[in-house]
């Protein structure tokens, strides 16, 4: 309960009983739901572990450095995750995902991903006909920021229905990236409607 400014002009104020409203089973659960809630908001991934324990009603995923790398692990697959709105991946992450699929994720507003990740060839010429990036029917996404020799492997890079995307990078300006460096479809589409 939140009473802004109760109390204000009582000179005097004694309270009875009041731990007995723990026992009150009604709240007792409404205080456990809360905690989960908070809990589930934001999820940091430091190993597989977290990841098998991650909620699906999370709001904010960050991965750490060299993290999700282990070789059964081959398809990264966000949709069901309807409440995400921060993705951000560190530094060689990744590394034996085939298939990246960020689809239909209706609140999402930011992608980082760090140097590095989602390849398994990082500086090496090399090209996977089976390594796919799909990006689409994200309508709020505004920021899409990948680092250097990240996909550097991957063959489709497919963005599309992302109309409120404002901010692309992809590997960095005037320096060798590799970003996506073999992938023979490359597309950005979206329709954008204008009402007048």
């Amino acid at each position: 309960m939140c009473l802004p400014r109760a109390f204000e002009s009582i000179s005097e104020l004694n309270m009875e009983n009041a731990s007995l409203l723990e026992e009150i089973e009604e709240l007792s659960n409404m205080k456990t739901k809360q905690a989960k809630e908070k809990k589930a908001k934001k999820a940091v991934i430091r190993c597989d572990r977290d990841w098998d324990r991650l909620d699906i009603v999370v709001k904010s995923i960050t991965i750490c450095d060299n993290c999700c790398n282990e070789v059964d692990l081959d398809e990264l697959d966000l949709s069901e995750f309807a409440n995400l709105r921060y993705l951000e991946i560190g530094d060689e992450c990744f590394m034996h995902v085939d298939e990246v699929i960020l689809i239909g994720l209706e609140r999402l507003e930011s992608v980082v991903i760090g140097k590095n990740s989602f390849t398994m060839w990082m500086c090496d010429s090399y090209d996977n006909p089976d390594r796919h990036f799909y990006l689409k029917d994200c309508p709020k996404l505004s920021a899409l920021i990948i680092g250097c020799y990240s996909f550097s492997d991957y063959t489709v890079c497919e963005i599309e229905n992302v109309n409120a995307l404002e901010v692309i990078e992809i590997g960095e300006l005037d320096e060798e990236s590799n970003t996506f460096y073999y992938a023979s479809t490359l597309e950005l589409k979206s329709i954008l409607i204008h009402n007048e």
